[in-house]
């Protein structure tokens, strides 16, 4: 098992092997295998892209992040541009269906609703706004349509562990009501844990999954 010691130096390796991180002003305490993030980024993307990489270190159980965006001055835009930006943007993603996924903006934060079909309609929405110049933060309030009987559902994420999900995830409990999938059980790492959590949300007719999910790391 790794010591916290070690933890924080792996996480601060990640963010200087990954090029898309420019991590000069974030800090990097860890507790119990518990990384808390804090200080600042210049985007929103920046945001994104410093806790992702934590979250592929080994021994991370968890991830508290307390980090502020602040736009440089060459990146502020009103709420109507990034409203405008926005709408543009879900229009030219192939994967987000036409006039499904609505846009509200306030002081920067971009809030999504609407129905969708799928998982990764949602999934790609969310991701289509996030580098917008003068996003500060992104709500995803989208709704998935039901489309299948929960023992459909259970079936399907079974299979999908089966086919494709580590081995770790032999050791996932999946309960299914409605459409809403509960995992439990245990993983080695946070990166299994992602998977496992990323594999339920692609199966057929899951439209939420609460995560009970425990990192032993």
């Amino acid at each position: 098992m790794k010591s916290d010691i070690q933890i924080k130096s792996d996480v601060n390796a990640e963010f200087l092997w990954d090029p898309e991180v420019n991590a000069a002003s974030v800090g990097v305490a860890v507790k119990d295998g518990i990384v808390t993030l804090s200080g600042t980024t210049d985007t929103y993307a920046q945001k994104h892209a410093v806790e992702r990489a934590a979250r592929r270190v080994s021994g991370v159980r968890g991830i508290a992040v307390d980090l502020e965006v602040r736009l440089t001055p060459g990146h502020a835009r009103t709420d109507a541009e990034i409203a405008q930006a926005a709408v543009h943007a879900l229009r030219w993603h192939s994967l987000v269906p036409e006039d499904k996924v609505k846009v509200e903006v306030e002081n920067g934060w971009v809030t999504l609703s609407g129905e969708v079909d799928w998982a990764y309609q949602s999934a790609s929405a969310e991701q289509a706004v996030r580098s917008l110049i003068g996003v500060k933060g992104v709500g995803n309030q989208i709704h998935l349509k039901q489309r299948a009987d929960p023992s459909e559902i259970r079936a399907g994420v079974s299979a999908a562990f089966a086919r494709h999900a580590r081995r770790q995830a032999s050791h996932v409990t999946v309960d299914v009501d409605g459409g809403v999938v509960t995992l439990g059980g245990t993983v080695d790492s946070l990166a299994e844990h992602d998977a496992a959590i990323g594999t339920a949300y692609a199966a057929r007719g899951v439209s939420r999954v609460i995560d009970h999910i425990e990192v032993q790391a």
